[in-house]
């Protein structure tokens, strides 16, 4: 009968241990050290922003102010959506500009406006003051006083504009209305009671808003004369 051999257990030797974890200190220990380069240019960023953030300047101050927030024709009653607020540096807001655009709500334009223009008394219609209905207001300065102080509210007139290069002239309005103007003693009359002398006192005029163009544009190149009409 054959032998049979029998191999102990152990032949194969030892069975290895159970490798133990490190603790967690350690871990974290060796972990911050690998990183140390990491954790340090990370600080330095952390104290060179705070340092920037310490040294700049504080923003100047703003005030926000009523401006247009489209391209407006004349005689627009302005709406909400017409109307957006805008933030200045205070040294730099117009005088007299808007503060609240809710307010304005309801006003009408008496001139044409481009977007962001901010809305002073001059651009608006007074609250007391507006032509028949399908008018607008202008202010025009005719370039002779004497006839400017012969107006009086309610008459028709044509206003021509005159150029050196045109000998006759060419009418910018037609039947515009005259509307009663501020008088010189009033405080509260703003920018267009002011005139010297011998400088014609501006005539607060309803025309038509499609007359409005040609007529700024002729005030600000031509002499302006008025011809009473029926």
């Amino acid at each position: 009968m054959p032998s049979v051999l029998r191999v102990s257990s152990f032949a194969a030797g030892p069975r290895p241990l159970d490798r133990r974890r490190p603790p967690l200190g350690v871990t974290a220990r060796a972990l911050l050290w690998r990183t140390r380069f990491l954790v340090v240019a990370v600080c330095l960023g952390v104290v060179a922003s705070s340092v920037v953030d310490a040294l700049r300047p504080e923003p100047p101050a703003t005030i926000g102010i009523a401006v247009a927030a489209r391209a407006l024709p004349a005689g627009t009653v302005l709406s909400s959506t017409d109307l957006r607020t805008a933030h200045l540096p205070a040294g730099s807001t117009p005088d007299r500009a808007a503060r609240s655009a809710a307010k304005l709500v309801g006003a009408t334009t008496a001139v044409p406006l481009t977007a962001g223009t901010p809305l002073v008394p001059g651009l608006l219609v007074p609250d007391d003051l507006a032509g028949p209905p399908g008018t607008v207001v202008a202010a025009v300065r005719l370039a002779d006083p004497a006839v400017t102080s012969l107006l009086v509210s309610g008459m028709r007139v044509d206003v021509l504009a005159a150029t050196p290069d045109d000998a006759h002239g060419t009418v910018v309005a037609s039947r515009a209305l005259v509307l009663p103007s501020p008088t010189p003693d009033r405080p509260d009359a703003g920018p267009l009671a002011v005139a010297g002398e011998a400088e014609s006192r501006p005539v607060l005029l309803a025309i038509a808003p499609d007359e409005v163009d040609e007529l700024a544009a002729a005030s600000a190149s031509a002499l302006l004369s008025a011809v009473v009409v029926p």
